[in-house]
């Protein structure tokens, strides 16, 4: 006889039907994935890893997306299994604990709230150098009043604009591979095959040795959050098991490829130190190959690039905090459904703080708001963790108990598992030890046992609860 499990929350069968409306596509999921993750980060933000690593940024994304590909791995064999508005936090309450599902879930939600921000000045100063006569902080109530309005949309119709949002950055990255492809081969007018020289020179591959690809991967990791939106989302799909497959195993990839081969190009182009701090790396290798207006045509992307994602952690932040509202984590007010299926009060609850972020952002964006971004630094490491030893938890119930959901299974299971919490244990270690990132490390860490300490509070007083009604 197989030895049982101890006595754990349902599993799979008996989940709650999901109030939401059902009427997201598979590619729907895909697009809010990657609109999710590709964003200023990469089209900016990597100039400062290539910075650090030199050419050797490859090996840095290499190895956060062989990272993030596993956590997302694990998540989407759950999701699949049981999907659910609240994915991960819901899979860590169901695997560990109700404490585990609520700080996971507020952890999340605060972290996705505070980009929101950061995401709105972003687009704001952008439109701004467009039209100086208008003030950046009516830029921002223009786009969050438009966002707000998308997601009170029927969910089909923001799946749509969040499709065509983001195959407008899938577009720009593609042809950029293109351009750049052809460029290092010598086939657009006036280029010359650039050889290897540039990987090789300048230092070498390895200018700053295996450190560097170390202190790269630091600086490019988080670049990969944003494809759990994903999994929150398959709850409101036509058919949550097979589309959240099908997104997880294509979104992932098409990431991978993406940002690696982005890198590539760029580092063969052009020399590594002849990049400008604070300098769009895609713009510099645009300018190198004689494309007109390649200042002007990535601030485009950008734009969008940042309205795509300010849009998808809206959604995600809102589905997140519905779904600590339906498991009592959260004010039950929250639970309100409009006809069309949308969770409208959680929408506002993640606007309004989202608003209030924003202000901080504008008016002390080098103090109170400085903290804010530290606090949720590495939040999203602590996140990926929960998922990875859920999965270690959920995979033998599910193999007990369901064994039919198990549609996408975790690569080399256990192993794999214990290879991305090695991973991240490794970052987080490494980020305690680099003077830049250990601000990160020490605010969220602080933010995560204050929210730890509320689910611990919260328990003890449903214990107490419970025993004063035993006993009466």
């Amino acid at each position: 006889m197989r030895e049982r499990l101890p006595e754990a929350p349902p599993t799979t069968g008996d989940l709650p039907a999901e109030p939401l409306s059902h009427s997201l596509k598979q590619r729907h999921l895909t697009m809010l994935g990657l609109g999710g993750v590709i964003g200023a980060g990469l089209f900016v933000g990597s100039g400062a890893g290539i910075g650090i690593a030199g050419p050797a940024i490859i090996c840095s994304y290499l190895l956060a997306g062989v990272l993030a590909m596993l956590v997302m791995r694990a998540l989407g064999e759950m999701s699949a299994a049981m999907p659910a508005s609240g994915s991960f936090s819901v899979y860590a309450e169901r695997a560990l604990g109700r404490w585990a599902g609520f700080s996971a879930g507020w952890l999340y939600w605060f972290l996705l709230v505070v980009v929101l921000a950061v995401e709105a000045t972003g687009a704001a100063k952008i439109a701004n150098g467009w039209m100086p006569s208008v003030d950046q902080w009516v830029w921002v109530l223009l786009f969050m009043v438009v966002f707000t309005v998308s997601n009170l949309a029927a969910v089909k119709n923001f799946g749509e604009f969040e499709f065509w949002f983001a195959a407008l950055k899938v577009g720009a990255i593609v042809l950029f591979l293109v351009l750049g492809t052809l460029a290092i081969f010598g086939v657009l007018p006036d280029t010359d095959p650039v050889g290897m020289a540039n990987l090789t020179g300048h230092g070498g591959f390895f200018p700053a040795g295996f450190g560097g690809v170390v202190a790269g991967m630091l600086a490019v990791i988080f670049a990969f959050g944003g494809l759990e939106v994903v999994t929150i989302a398959a709850a409101e799909s036509d058919d949550p098991a097979r589309s959240v497959s099908r997104a997880v195993r294509s979104a992932v990839w098409r990431i991978l490829f993406f940002y690696v081969g982005s890198m590539v190009v760029i580092v063969t182009l052009l020399p590594w130190d002849s990049l400008e701090p604070g300098q769009s790396p895609y713009v510099a290798v645009l300018d190198s190959i004689g494309i007109p207006g390649a200042g002007q045509i990535m601030n485009i992307v950008v734009f969008v690039a940042l309205l795509s994602a300010l849009n998808a952690n809206l959604y995600g932040s809102s589905r997140m905090i519905f779904s600590l509202a339906e498991r009592e984590e959260a004010p039950k007010s929250l639970l309100q459904v409009s006809g069309g299926g949308v969770p409208r009060r959680a929408v506002f609850a993640s606007v309004a703080f989202g608003f209030v972020s924003v202000v901080l952002n504008l008016l002390w964006p080098d103090t109170i708001f400085l903290y804010m971004l530290n606090a949720v630094g590495a939040v999203l490491l602590f996140v990926w963790a929960l998922i990875a030893v859920s999965q270690l938890k959920l995979r033998r119930r599910i193999e007990r108990d369901m064994p039919e959901r198990l549609v996408l299974p975790m690569w080399l299971f256990p192993y794999a598992t214990w290879a991305a919490l090695a991973g991240m244990a490794a970052v987080l270690v490494l980020m305690l030890f680099d003077d830049s990132a250990r601000p990160q490390l020490l605010w969220s860490t602080g933010a995560a046992l204050l929210v730890l300490a509320v689910a611990g509070v919260r328990e003890l007083r449903e214990r107490r609860e419970r025993r004063t009604r035993q006993a009466g």
